[in-house]
């Protein structure tokens, strides 16, 4: 007996209360379309990426659509890491894409990822950001550690890539004792963007294109090199149901109009 048929029987129970039949109702309704009509849902894929993709992913997916038609793009956007960590468990996901190579990394490594499919397709800054209304603006890197900066949030270094990144700039500039006790951790990008946007915080590392996100709340202060360059991996999974429509995805994510969307987000080519 399969779910359509378990849902009959029981909407047909006698003691099957009014509030039950009505859901019951309706997923019996969802799940017969769905029997019925296989095709509709044939060419949809989960793509989950990077917090700081979330604006130009979005763009990116109402593009891809329009361009396919009959296609569908669900996006699921946190941390690299945690992304990882979901797919670890079995999220169902067609498409990764990374903040950092290390997290892609580790990605192959499991055997998550399809042969081959790996590549980068957008490049990205890390920069240091203070709330709109701050009366003062760092210099440089060691100015954070004067009193006027009590509060700094970064990424958390385990799970967020702009959090390692910004720890390794930091270790590098022999300031990591100092800075040590005013560290306020955020578990995405995002988050950090909106601690300094709401003044919790006196200064916060971001990407480039985080800050544009929100120009009114925030005001760029410094852009800081790192060691290595802030580049973004894609691949196809290789658990992928809709491996097809999975790496056209990732094709039109490289092709010249997802380039376009990207760039217009602040986004650079690798």
């Amino acid at each position: 007996m399969d779910r359509y048929d378990f849902a009959i029987l029981f909407l047909n129970s006698e003691g099957t209360d009014m509030q039950t039949r009505r859901w019951l109702r309706t997923s019996v309704l969802a799940l017969g379309l769905a029997a019925a009509s296989p095709a509709l849902w044939a060419q949809e894929i989960v793509v989950s990426a990077a917090a700081s993709l979330t604006n130009a992913f979005q763009a990116i997916g109402q593009a891809w659509e329009k361009a396919n038609p009959g296609h569908r793009a669900t996006f699921n956007f946190a941390a690299s890491g945690a992304l990882l960590a979901q797919m670890q468990q079995g999220a169902p996901v067609d498409v990764f894409a990374s903040a950092d190579q290390p997290t892609m990394d580790r990605a192959v490594a499991a055997k998550l990822v399809a042969a081959g499919s790996r590549s980068d397709f957008a490049k990205n800054e890390l920069v240091l950001v203070v709330p709109a209304g701050s009366q003062a603006t760092p210099g440089a890197l060691a100015d954070l550690a004067g009193p006027g900066y009590r509060r700094i949030a970064a990424g958390t270094p385990a799970s967020v890539p702009v959090g390692r990144y910004t720890m390794d700039v930091i270790e590098r500039a022999g300031l990591a004792a100092p800075l040590q006790p005013k560290w306020i951790y955020g578990e995405s990008v995002r988050q950090v963007l909106d601690y300094v946007a709401r003044g919790e915080v006196d200064a916060g590392f971001v990407y480039r294109t985080d800050a544009l996100v929100k120009k009114d709340g925030t005001r760029v202060a410094l852009v800081v090199p790192t060691p290595s360059p802030v580049t973004y991996p894609i691949a196809r999974l290789a658990a992928s149901r809709q491996a097809a429509a999975a790496q056209s995805f990732i094709a039109f994510v490289k092709a010249p109009q997802g380039q376009q969307i990207l760039g217009s987000f602040g986004f650079s080519r690798p």
